[in-house]
């Protein structure tokens, strides 16, 4: 057995030991839970559910169908997911119990509870048996996996024959002028509305650290080949700032 224990990644733009990253990211996401939806709707001028949506009018979700929404947080996509199959269900996993109970309120008000299953859980290794769910989701949290490959390989595992995998995350802008830009209002901009809004200077400097240390588009494509899935490919969104990839268990 090898041992891990001397092992780095990245925390943002800090290298800290493999161990540790799952505890600080849950850390992260400890303190910014409350406050979290509507951050990413400043963080992202409400981009965001444009994102979410042309998710799921990639994914065409069907009646009856199994959802796994993994760092799904606060049902965002799930939610999304169960209105356009009309009927299904949808088990949402994330490391951060906290994003799981305003997820669950959020279930409650919206009057979906009975369609909906909220597990702690790790995506590295998912408590679920192989060839459980029609489709594997996961929206901006793949960069926050200590390995990404693992969370792949273990997509693959509990989705059944036939089943999809759908990725959204940030990625990187194919023009270098755009990418500075980018760059130059993320650092400067994002930390700082996450001290006014909930107070967390630090989590949101992390998050978009993490987002520039993530593989751009190309590279990550080649890491849902090596997973095993097939008719895997790629589209951007908003030039790049997001990307949605997409792969098949044939």
């Amino acid at each position: 057995m090898s041992d891990n224990s001397d092992k780095t990644t990245h925390f943002g733009f800090e290298t800290v030991p493999e161990a540790e990253k799952a505890g600080r990211v849950q850390g992260v996401f400890n303190s910014v839970a409350s406050k979290y939806d509507v951050m990413n709707d400043v963080m992202s001028m409400g981009i965001h559910r444009v994102w979410k949506d042309a998710m799921m009018d990639w994914l065409a979700p069907r009646p009856g169908q199994r959802l796994l929404d993994v760092a799904g947080g606060t049902g965002d996509i799930s939610f999304r997911f169960l209105k356009r199959a009309g009927h299904g269900h949808a088990t949402v996993l994330d490391l951060t119990e906290p994003m799981l109970i305003e997820g669950r309120k959020r279930a409650e008000a919206a009057q979906m509870a009975d369609s909906l299953d909220w597990v702690v859980g790790d995506a590295m290794a998912l408590p679920f048996e192989d060839n459980t769910f029609d489709v594997y989701t996961i929206s901006f949290g793949i960069r926050n996996v200590t390995r990404p490959q693992e969370a792949l390989n273990e997509a693959y595992r509990v989705l059944k024959p036939g089943g999809r995998l759908m990725v959204l995350e940030f990625s990187q802008l194919p023009n270098d002028g755009l990418q500075k830009l980018y760059d130059l209002y993320s650092f400067n901009v994002i930390p700082r509305m996450g001290k006014l809004i909930a107070n967390d200077y630090d989590s949101y400097q992390y998050l978009v650290e993490s987002i520039r240390n993530f593989p751009d588009q190309d590279t990550f494509l080649g890491m849902v080949r090596a997973a095993g899935f097939e008719n895997a490919k790629y589209r951007n969104l908003s030039m790049g700032i997001a990307a949605l990839h997409s792969g098949w268990k044939i």
